[in-house]
């Protein structure tokens, strides 16, 4: 994935490039820095998983920190590893593992594991045997998700099994943390009982003798609408990157946050098309009068979604069209109409910031009835991220 740096934050698409996508630094810095507003006392983690939700791992990272972050929170180890040798110190946790992964490497980086299970605990202790440093774990419960993360019995052996590593200075039991089941409906009644049951887990590690440093379960949605569930500790993701994980309950700039991805593409070509004329694979929309049709040059291997087929929003010259016709590997048709006096070479913006009036990736979640996480993270390879604001 190729990196080029612009000066403006919103400057068009470089010359000579089909696509990019365009990503302001600041707008992450800015998005923490409102998520810290919010959280109060709490420290804030900011996510930074695959690829920093499709943003860029070690440029977001950074500029998370520059908005006053003080943790960073990765899925895999070799996200943290990346950050550790791209030469970002600061706490960092990674919390989805599998059996047999070496965690000498992250012991050794001072990489936060998360854990659920013994086995990982094993593990964990064999890396720390190995390098002879103190690893630092967080412990994964389950509250009600009913995904990653011990409850029950197995809870209650992992705890005793944390205590012993814990008191012979294998292991720090740095953090214990949770994840919401429904933290975007804030009413829903599973959020107070997880709440209710995260408190009580927490109670029962301080009886088997560990009081972990910060305590963490909030976040985005939560970071947002739930001060009680923050801690000491809270753990936004989609938010950092001005989406809102609430559209439902407000758009970005209800909550202080900015987009900070604007996807864009060149037109190749526009050219004069006949009444009924079929568009596309399948045919599946037929223009209704003589008009101009646009090719922008993405499609599903760049990670517009096939199913965004005759909905999908994409503006040209400040109007809004609709995806004309099946999405297809490479590229998509814009209807332009009869009038538009848009040309080869000029800009498209599939998605950017809705205050400043274009589409935005929740618009497309809505369109094809998905969440605006799923529009961005699956931004592909392929389209270069260009990054605009400090630090670029």
């Amino acid at each position: 994935m190729s990196e080029h740096p612009v000066s403006s934050p919103v400057a068009p698409a470089p010359p000579g490039l089909p696509s990019c996508a365009q990503v302001d630094l600041d707008a992450i810095a800015g998005n923490v820095a409102a998520l810290k507003a919010r959280a109060g006392d709490a420290e804030v983690m900011a996510v930074v998983k695959a690829d920093a939700y499709g943003h860029g791992l070690v440029p977001s990272a950074r500029a998370a920190l520059r908005g006053g972050a003080t943790w960073l929170g990765v899925a895999q180890l070799p996200e943290a590893l990346a950050l550790r040798e791209a030469g970002v110190q600061a706490p960092l946790l990674s919390w989805l593992h599998v059996p047999g992964q070496d965690f000498a490497p992250a012991v050794e980086a001072g990489i936060d594991l998360g854990l659920s299970t013994r086995w990982a605990l094993d593990q964990t202790l064999a890396a720390a045997n190995a390098t002879g440093r103190t690893a630092r774990v967080h412990l994964k419960v389950d509250t009600g998700l009913g995904r990653n993360g011990a409850w029950d019995a197995d809870l209650e052996a992992l705890l005793a099994g944390l205590a012993t590593a814990q008191s012979e200075r294998a292991v720090e039991v740095v953090g214990l943390f949770s994840h919401f089941a429904y933290a975007d409906a804030p009413q829903h009644p599973t959020v107070k009982a997880q709440q209710q049951r995260f408190e009580g887990i927490v109670e029962q590690a301080e009886r088997a003798g560990i009081r972990p440093q910060v305590r963490h379960l909030a976040n985005s949605a939560a970071t947002l609408t739930n001060p009680s569930a923050h801690y000491d500790l809270v753990r936004p993701g989609v938010a950092v990157y001005g989406l809102s994980p609430v559209p439902d309950l407000g758009a970005p700039e209800d909550f202080g946050l900015r987009e900070a991805m604007r996807l864009l593409a060149r037109l190749s070509s526009v050219k004069r098309a006949p009444a009924g004329q079929g568009v596309s694979y399948g045919h599946v929309y037929t223009t209704s009068e003589a008009t101009m049709l646009g090719l922008v040059p993405m499609g599903y291997s760049d990670g517009i979604p096939r199913h965004a087929t005759n909905v999908g929003p994409v503006q040209v010259d400040g109007r809004t069209y609709a995806v004309a016709g099946r999405v297809c590997m490479d590229q998509i048709v814009l209807d332009l109409g009869p009038d538009t006096v848009a040309q080869a070479g000029d800009e498209a913006v599939l998605f950017g910031v809705g205050a400043a009036g274009e589409p935005t990736a929740q618009d497309w979640a809505a369109a094809i009835d998905t969440i605006n996480y799923e529009i961005v993270t699956r931004v592909g390879a392929r389209v270069p991220r260009v990054y605009v604001g400090a630090g670029q």
